[in-house]
């Protein structure tokens, strides 16, 4: 007997730490590390471009401004431990590349690369969370 969980309940699992998926209706995939959770909203910052995102904690979907491109919170089962990881690291490199200044950020190009373990690890996603989505909204 397979017990179908709802979109809120799973939503309301995540944790800081924990990185989801989110999509938008474009295309533009968003894995996102929660910063925060609050009783009516998850804090998350995508880790590719630092963006700080704010997300309905019972629908998924991303709130801000009319001017911000929607999208919604697709998958949020669990990395195996090496792909979370390397996520993490992901998330501090570009933290970090981010917080320099333009000049000093683009010196050395070599450091912009991903390495072998990011590019797995992007490849995993690119299935894991297709296969492993949220229940659709009611």
């Amino acid at each position: 007997m397979t017990i179908m969980v709802d979109r809120a309940t799973l939503l309301a699992k995540l944790d800081v730490g924990d990185i989801f998926h989110a999509q938008s209706p474009n295309g533009a995939s968003l894995i996102c590390l929660v910063l925060s959770v609050g009783t009516s909203t998850i804090q998350a910052r995508r880790v590719t471009t630092q963006e700080d995102v704010e997300f309905d904690r019972r629908t998924g979907v991303k709130l801000g401004d009319d001017r911000a491109v929607p999208c919604m919170i697709d998958s949020v089962v669990a990395l195996p431990s090496e792909i979370h990881n390397t996520f993490l690291e992901l998330d501090r490199k570009y933290r970090n590349l981010m917080a320099m200044d333009e000049k000093s950020r683009f010196e050395d190009l070599e450091r912009l690369k991903l390495t072998d373990a990011e590019k797995k690890a992007l490849l995993f996603i690119s299935s894991h969370y297709p296969s492993n989505p949220l229940p659709p909204l009611a």
